[in-house]
């Protein structure tokens, strides 16, 4: 069972879609016992990362969420869901992450180097949109995936791990920024699979089919 964690700010029923196309068993809850029990966590997210993690802290899922991925469950964060696996964020003030993966979050600029450095071009924040991923490191998830191949963001934010080699791929958008990031048995994207076609449902099918 894939528990898909319910905080009230997430694309939960495009993910649970998703993963039921594959043939996965899913369970969207907010239930810390049903949490517990489950085979693999997915925290997907969107919104204000404050607001977010103001809501696990009420509903009071910090604590199953930390547990679960020290229990070495396979684990999947995508885009905010990512970013609350870091130290802080710089959105809006800065505010603490879930500090599971040492980094900070922070935005995009607002220009970009341009063919002549003298003339720099505006940059449109947030990235809405397909863009490229390449492969920093070999991730079990990503296996048959093509180098440069296309997937869907969209984000204002970006997360700046503090060890380099938790990076799994790289997105060129402005700056050069981590696109996705594996640590242990956590594997996050800034990416949404879930709208990233083929090669988004190639990552969702590695993911529940990991063994725990």
């Amino acid at each position: 069972m894939i528990a898909i964690i319910d905080y009230g700010m997430g694309n939960l029923r495009s993910v649970s879609k998703a993963f039921e196309h594959l043939g996965a068993q899913v369970l969207v809850t907010r239930d810390p016992n049903k949490i517990a029990s489950a085979s693999k966590i997915v925290l997907p997210g969107v919104g204000a990362f404050k607001d977010c993690m103001k809501n696990l802290e009420d509903l009071d899922l910090v604590d199953p969420i930390v547990k679960s991925i020290e229990s070495g469950k396979p684990f999947l964060g995508i885009c905010l869901g990512m970013q609350l696996l870091f130290t802080e964020s710089e959105e809006f003030g800065r505010h603490k992450g879930l500090n599971l993966i040492p980094g900070k979050v922070v935005r995009f600029p607002e220009t970009a180097p341009g063919q002549k450095k003298s003339e720099p071009i505006k940059l449109t924040v947030p990235q809405i949109g397909w863009n490229q991923i390449e492969k920093q490191k070999p991730v079990s998830y990503l296996k048959g995936i093509p180098e440069g191949s296309y997937v869907y963001f969209v984000h204002s934010y970006y997360v700046v791990p503090k060890d380099p080699k938790t990076i799994a791929t790289t997105t060129e958008y402005g700056v050069e920024f981590a696109s996705s990031v594996q640590k242990d048995n956590m594997f996050a994207t800034q990416f949404h699979p879930e709208k990233s076609q083929a090669v988004g449902l190639k990552i969702l099918k590695a993911f529940a089919s990991a063994k725990s």
